[in-house]
């Protein structure tokens, strides 16, 4: 079984000594220090960290950890959590009729990258069930309208609290998530956007580039906010068209890169690599 480490994510204002004091407080407990990294924001005068550490031959357990940080980061005013590395989260992905993304994921579990446990597809549309039952995977099925919405949204609430859900992606869902909704998992759904966000936002980007006559394209997983496409971007990439690609090819080429960017962002909240700021991210790859 491979050694287990600790996490430790924090931001504050920026002050003399910071990396000083948290590496310290590894220190005189005993630990060893894998990885660590810092960014200071000089237009916010604000410090964000990432560090992590063995928990062999560190003094404190586990439990006593929080406990122990709690008065240094009382003192230096830090927003932080803890994380480690063998906490393997549970997932529900939703998706619609385009079922790439979930594919993708899918076979990303099967062959062990994904680093989380997908317990439960959810989907306001049948087209995914043999896919996700061929996986071994539970499938519900949440048909939504105009009129029953808010029933169907409590309805899912109730079920990823029954299954102990941690974190949702939405793996081209094509429905808008209530605010009532995501007060229940904030900073915890992931969604990906078929364009280079801000650009082209909201339905039919590829329709959008295309009628623009734009020479590249992009995809954006990004956190969900009640502001729809606005959340904080976690990671981007993009390709090159032509003008000689019709709608159907910048939409085979976008649903690669899909694939590519939301398993990077995945890989990045998992491995708690994310730090969120107002409407921003400070992402430690």
């Amino acid at each position: 079984m491979r050694n287990v480490n600790a996490i430790l994510l924090l931001s504050c204002a920026d002050s003399k000594g910071l990396v000083a004091k948290v590496s310290d407080f590894i220190f005189r407990h005993d630990g060893n220090i894998v990885h660590a990294d810092q960014y200071t924001s000089k237009a916010d005068k604000l410090f964000f960290m990432r560090v992590e550490w063995e928990l062999k031959g560190f003094a404190l357990q586990r439990e006593e950890i929080f406990s122990a940080f709690a008065p240094l980061a009382e003192q230096c005013k830090m927003k932080w959590d803890l994380h480690f590395t063998d906490y393997v989260p549970r997932v529900a992905v939703f998706v619609s009729k385009h079922l790439h993304c979930l594919h993708d994921l899918l076979l990303r579990r099967h062959m062990g990258e994904l680093g989380a446990e997908i317990e439960a597809v959810i989907s306001n549309h049948e087209d995914a069930r043999d896919l996700v039952e061929q996986f071994g995977l539970k499938y519900f099925y949440f048909p939504v309208t105009q009129k029953n919405k808010k029933q169907q949204e409590d309805s899912e609430l109730a079920l990823l609290e029954e299954l102990k859900i941690d974190f949702i992606v939405l793996a081209r869902y094509m429905q808008v998530l209530s605010g009532e909704f995501l007060k229940y998992y904030p900073g915890r759904i992931i969604n990906i956007h078929h364009s280079f966000l801000p650009a082209f936002a909201g339905s039919n980007p590829y329709q959008q580039a295309y009628d623009r006559g734009v020479k590249i394209i992009g995809a954006t997983a990004h956190y969900v906010t009640e502001q729809l496409d606005e959340g904080p971007i976690i990671a981007q990439d993009v390709i090159k068209i032509s003008h000689r690609d019709a709608v159907g090819d910048i939409q085979r080429k976008s649903r690669d890169l899909e694939r590519i960017v939301l398993a990077r962002a995945l890989r990045l909240h998992l491995e708690n690599k994310i730090l969120v700021h107002g409407s921003k991210t400070v992402v430690f790859e």
